[in-house]
């Protein structure tokens, strides 16, 4: 099988989320799409951060009514900052026969670098890298970052990146959803409605809970 994994901190989920990982599900013939909420990502600040059981909940919500998405705890099970190469180790512990694609937004790509053990993540997963609304579109032919830059030959056949392992980086464009969480959050703390931006469900949730008010305690 083919199996996404969709890591992000969900701060909160939203529709352009679940479009992407739509849109990766069909592109890519994913059998299903497993969406991994962030405990404590090391390159997100913790400020303004909803704790890890009330995103997990929201994905949770969000994911209810789609056979083919699915949602792990898996990193808010564990303890210490919520590294990628750690994820993707247990899931192809899981999963040792399955084709793994790790679905992460074109910003992160490049700067995966800075990311920890960076370098021990293209031998277990394949990379769908997502292009961000109102930036140019990414494809093969666009420059790697520096640091991977050398492990990669373009297949001119299949118009993608391999890497030296056999895993490959592909390029999912045409998501033009320009919906943020940061947005969505300013607009709770304002008062103002966030309807058709996230799910129905993950909106009364926010509701019922008043996350990401000013008073909400669930505040760090």
């Amino acid at each position: 099988m083919n199996i996404g994994i969709f890591g992000g901190t969900f701060n909160p989920i939203h529709i352009a989320h679940l479009r992407i990982a739509e849109e990766s599900r069909d592109q890519y013939a994913l059998s299903k799409v497993i969406f991994v909420p962030a405990a404590d990502p090391p390159h997100k600040p913790r400020r303004q951060q909803i704790s890890f059981a009330h995103r997990l909940a929201m994905v949770t919500s969000a994911i209810a009514d789609n056979p083919f998405f699915a949602v792990s705890p898996l990193e808010g099970e564990r303890s210490g900052k919520s590294y990628s190469i750690d994820t993707l180790r247990a899931f192809r512990e899981s999963y040792p026969d399955d084709h793994l694609y790790f679905i992460m937004g074109s910003d992160s790509f490049a700067e995966i670098g800075t990311w920890h053990a960076y370098q021990d993540l293209f031998p277990l997963a394949n990379i769908i890298v997502v292009g961000r609304p109102g930036s140019a579109g990414i494809s093969p032919a666009s420059p790697l970052p520096v640091a991977i830059a050398d492990r990669f030959c373009y297949d001119d056949a299949d118009k993608r990146l391999i890497h030296c392992s056999g895993t490959a980086v592909s390029y999912l464009n045409g998501v033009p959803m320009p919906i943020s969480s940061s947005s969505i959050r300013e607009l709770l703390r304002r008062g103002r409605s966030v309807r058709y931006l996230v799910p129905d469900n993950v909106e009364r949730y926010l509701k019922e809970h008043t996350l990401y008010a000013p008073s909400n305690p669930d505040l760090p």
